[in-house]
């Protein structure tokens, strides 16, 4: 029987089993079985043509099997298969240092590089005269602003609008609670000038764009994509191929990541691995889905190290490869990548020439309109759930959270059933009663009460905001989190 090792954005999908044996004699049979006992998982990763998804990617042991005929590909029992969603030795990757000299200063700061061969005076310069661009000064752009300094890579830009937030200490390390509610260029500029005030910081006080990538991008030898939402990557992507620049990737999700190397000659892009991303919704955001806060680090520090490397022109880089680490089981994987030369942005015949528009590319409106004062049809506001509580009227306030943020905080009264285990556990609920579903803030449970109303329940409400709208204006006891 062969493994199938299932992600954990899918693992909703496979009644939470993180791997399963199943048999058959090809990657298409193995794939069947899978599907047929998890049907949910069917239409996450096949289209309505029976064809694998272009944001999932399958790999027979270590090897990327996408471009091969799936099934027909043999299986043996001793054989894994691996899921991988999207979720984010070579020469140098940049030109060579002008003539410079490091000051005695400099000399003490670098010592323990300079007395390694592999470094020494020429890769220190290479350091001090190399550029690099951190697109994100959160999870993973906090230790590879703070290495990259350390290490003394001369020029760092800085890309970011953000303030820090308080449910970013526990991961964001380049901030402290003093900075909440600065701007993260200014409280990350801080700490990287006093870890080392040789280095050059350059800000960029705005989102990356398809209007500016291009120019911002330019300036520098090598990007850094630090982002957390998929428009953004794939705009960096596209930027590095259009700009021929390194692209050092990295992304994080609960206990795994990933890293590699995009758009490096040669080599493949983002796109090759995953040409297009996952809905809307699929893959929730830290926000939504947690992430270890030492996970960014130990990825961070991942990209650092390649970075660092291309600067040099020393070592085996992640190029062709993607890393993937478990955090819970302390186990790096690595899975070999190829260039598609089909890719519509790093092919032989790429069509795309220019930057695009990210947002409608990804599935995301780039222009909402204005919300309306008030709820919109079909929402409650928590005010008014508070009221319906107090008025003695009967309904289910039902809590469609997962059982440990149910631990954290919870609105008395309220029934739990994790929108994972609503469609099996439907039955629990009477179509005759009306039923107000919450969440966090206000998206699981939408997607909640459009599963309901598909099942047919006609009197069923999502109450805006979710608990935190709860903590804000009925109870400020209810912590948020």
């Amino acid at each position: 029987m062969a493994k199938v090792l299932i992600p954990t954005p899918l693992r909703q999908y496979s009644e939470k089993h993180d791997s399963v044996e199943l048999t058959g004699t090809t990657v298409g049979e193995v794939l069947g079985a899978l599907t047929a006992k998890f049907p949910d998982l069917r239409k996450q990763l096949f289209n309505d043509e029976g064809k694998l998804r272009s944001f999932v990617n399958v790999y027979l042991n270590d090897e990327d099997i996408r471009y091969l005929k799936k099934d027909a590909t043999p299986v043996a029992a001793s054989d894994t298969l691996s899921i991988v969603p999207s979720i984010a030795g070579g020469s140098a990757g940049v030109a060579p240092p002008p003539l410079a000299s490091l000051s005695n200063d400099e000399i003490m700061r670098y010592s323990r590089h300079l007395i390694m061969p592999e470094v020494g005076m020429e890769g220190q310069l290479r350091l001090k005269n190399a550029s690099v661009l951190l697109v994100g000064t959160g999870g993973l752009g906090a230790p590879l602003g703070m290495y990259l300094a350390a290490a003394g890579v001369g020029r760092l830009g800085l890309v970011d609008f953000d303030v820090v937030d308080f449910t970013n200490l526990h991961r964001q390390i380049i901030h402290g609670t003093k900075d909440v509610g600065r701007k993260k260029l200014d409280s990350a500029s801080d700490t990287i000038a006093d870890i080392n005030p040789n280095v050059k910081i350059e800000r960029h006080d705005t989102m990356l764009s398809s209007e500016n990538a291009l120019e911002i991008c330019a300036n520098y030898d090598l990007i850094i994509d630090g982002t957390d939402n998929f428009p953004t990557r794939y705009l960096v992507n596209d930027a590095c191929v259009l700009l021929k620049k390194p692209n050092v990737y990295g992304s994080i999700f609960r206990f795994e990541g990933q890293a590699s190397i995009f758009a490096y000659p040669g080599g493949p892009c983002y796109r090759c691995l995953y040409p297009e991303p996952p809905p809307p919704g699929l893959v929730p955001s830290c926000a939504e889905g947690g992430v270890l806060g030492i996970l960014p680090g130990i990825i961070g520090l991942i990209q650092a190290t390649e970075a660092v490397k291309l600067i040099l022109g020393v070592g085996e880089t992640l190029v062709g490869r993607l890393v993937l680490y478990d955090a819970l089981a302390m186990r790096f994987r690595e899975l070999k990548l190829r260039r598609n030369p089909e890719c519509p942005a790093c092919g032989d015949h790429p069509t795309i020439t220019k930057l695009i528009d990210y947002q409608e590319f990804c599935g995301i409106p780039q222009h909402e309109p204005p919300p309306a004062p008030g709820t919109k049809e079909g929402e409650i506001d928590a005010v008014d759930v508070k009221r319906k509580m107090d008025q003695g009227e009967q309904f289910v306030l039902l809590d469609v959270r997962e059982p440990h943020e149910y631990l954290i905080c919870s609105i008395p009264t309220s029934k739990l059933i994790p929108l994972g285990d609503l469609p099996k556990r439907v039955n629990e609920l009477d179509t005759a009663t009306e039923i107000v579903a919450h969440c966090k803030s206000g998206v699981r449970s939408a997607k909640a009460v459009e599963f309901l109303k598909q099942a047919g329940f006609k009197k069923v409400k999502n109450m805006k905001g979710g608990i935190l709208a709860w903590s804000d204006k009925v109870d400020p006891k209810v912590p948020k989190y």
